[in-house]
């Protein structure tokens, strides 16, 4: 399926495909005709409340600690509006559009599997958005991950209004309604109920967790690779990659990145030079080498709890109060963040930790006590060149910052509303530390790619595997092999790149075929 083919959006769960599409590539979304008709249907069950002499919350009441408050049938457009105005009270550096793309996707299924109570014509409003790639300015602080991501969708729900600013398809900031009158977009005036379901959900947690995901699972990979190559380069072992080993220990996700190992370094002129014992007189590799696939393993098996939970998210109607098939209209607790902000604080762990073990190989590159033959740091000249030194360092900060961002953020509640909303998950603070987090875990990766890439060319005349060797030919198309010291930064941009672009994968799988 193409990028650029409309996404439907109907009552059943989307896909994380249809996720990534629409909010990394910018896909257009189209509202099904049942979903249609099961927004309709509810819709009508809100009417008949609002109607109703009975307070119904959200519908003829005031809003959290404000519940208690009846409204005038007459104020109640206004106190929609006041609810999102109110609650669009974002603060801080501007949200990625890709994380506000797929927010306002996720709040399109919720709204489409009709338990929600909103009407057609702004569900439909909200798809044209999406669509005419008009994205809200969502801002870094605001939201609490309970009551759902109230800031951040209220930013969303506050475009629908034609208020406040926006990105529009070139990614020029302007205000709201005049890029919604561009595109031929008539601004929503909100009726009962309608702020309430825009703003109530966890769709920012679980946009930034499948994007999350997507991420984490081309770098498990990619961990893979660079961990072969620097075992490969180390003059390492790949006997404790064997199946038979793995199999005493049956996490899937070690069997998985052991065999990639296998895959990665079948046919290496490297490692064929040091298979005679008598050639090769060590015992067994370090922990950093020899126990690679057990944590890129434990990675991959967090990543697959992860991706449960997430596709569990993708098959709710996150809001309150929602209304039930059978017509009732009932408040409810599931706009509380938990279940995500958990999942994102262990992917943070996940990430740290790979990260850890990849610097670690690093280093062990650029000790001649530990480096079996290579240069101190694979300078050209040691004392007159540095070599990968301060690469090293690089990497090292980053790790150190990593650890920092593994801090989990889901046990740090804070009260707030006046004490009715005094358990909080703080899933939206976890999701966005997990981002830095990954981009934080791909600048490493790229580094050990990088001081592994010239290590493996100092083995010369002994020769890598083909799936090593065409890695090294991925990035030897914009960084020079070994010489005298260069300017490094620019060079560890193109490996970061490399990685962040899936070609280190793309190129080890040239030669091995599809990797776990």
């Amino acid at each position: 399926m193409r990028d650029n083919e409309v996404v439907n959006v109907g009552p059943d769960p989307l896909t994380f495909d249809d996720v990534i599409r629409v909010a990394r590539h910018g896909a257009p979304v189209r509202l099904t005709d049942d979903a249609v008709a099961a927004v309709a249907a509810a819709r009508q069950r809100v009417d008949d409340l609002a109607e109703a002499p009975v307070p119904a919350y959200g519908i003829s009441t005031g809003f959290g600690a404000l519940a208690t408050r009846h409204i005038d049938p007459a104020l109640r457009a206004q106190l929609q509006r006041s609810l999102v105005r109110s609650h669009a009270a974002g603060n801080g550096p501007e949200v990625e559009t890709e994380v506000v793309r797929a927010l306002m996707l996720l709040r399109l299924h919720t709204l489409a599997t009709g338990h929600t109570g909103i009407r057609p014509t702004t569900a439909k409003t909200l798809a044209a958005l999406l669509s005419a790639g008009i994205t809200p300015v969502v801002h870094e602080y605001g939201s609490l991950g309970c009551s759902g991501d109230l800031a951040p969708l209220a930013h969303v729900a506050l475009t629908l209004m034609g208020e406040g600013v926006v990105r529009d398809k070139t990614g020029n900031v302007t205000p709201a309604a005049e890029a919604l009158k561009q595109a031929g977009i008539e601004p929503v005036e909100l009726a009962a109920k309608e702020g309430l379901a825009l703003i109530n959900g966890t769709d920012g947690m679980l946009g930034m967790l499948i994007l999350a995901i997507d991420d984490l699972t081309r770098l498990a990979r990619t961990a893979d690779v660079s961990a072969a190559m620097s075992v490969e380069a180390l003059l390492g072992t790949d006997r404790v990659f064997a199946p038979e080993l793995q199999a005493l220990r049956p996490h899937p996700g070690q069997a998985a990145a052991a065999a990639n190992m296998v895959r990665i370094l079948a046919g290496s002129g490297i490692m064929a030079s040091h298979r005679d014992p008598e050639a090769c007189t060590r015992v067994q590799d370090a922990y950093s080498l020899r126990c690679a696939p057990q944590v890129a393993g434990a990675a991959r098996d967090t990543i697959a709890h992860a991706a449960t939970v997430a596709a569990r998210e993708l098959a709710s109607a996150v809001d309150n109060p929602a209304v039930l098939d059978d017509g009732r209209v009932e408040s409810n607790g599931n706009f509380h963040g938990a279940p995500l902000a958990y999942v994102l604080d262990f992917l943070a762990i996940v990430a740290a930790d790979l990260a850890s073990m990849s610097e670690r190989r690093t280093d062990r590159f650029l000790d001649v006590a530990r480096n079996h033959g290579l240069p101190a740091f694979l300078a050209d000249d040691p004392g007159v060149d540095s070599g990968h030194m301060i690469a090293q360092y690089t990497q090292a900060a980053i790790v150190s910052e990593l650890k920092r961002l593994a801090v989990p953020a889901s046990v740090d509640s804070i009260p707030s509303s006046a004490m009715q909303e005094d358990h909080v998950s703080m899933g939206w603070s976890a999701a966005r530390k997990l981002r830095r987090s990954v981009d934080g875990l791909t600048r490493v990766l790229a580094v050990e790619v990088l001081t592994a890439a010239r290590a493996l060319d100092l083995r010369r005349p002994l020769t890598p595997a083909p799936a090593t060797a065409a890695v090294v030919g991925a990035l030897r198309e914009t960084v020079p092999g070994p010489g005298p010291d260069r300017f490094l930064a620019p060079e560890i941009d193109a490996a970061v790149r490399l990685v962040a672009e899936g070609g280190v994968v793309s190129a080890a799988e040239s030669v091995t075929g599809p990797l776990g």
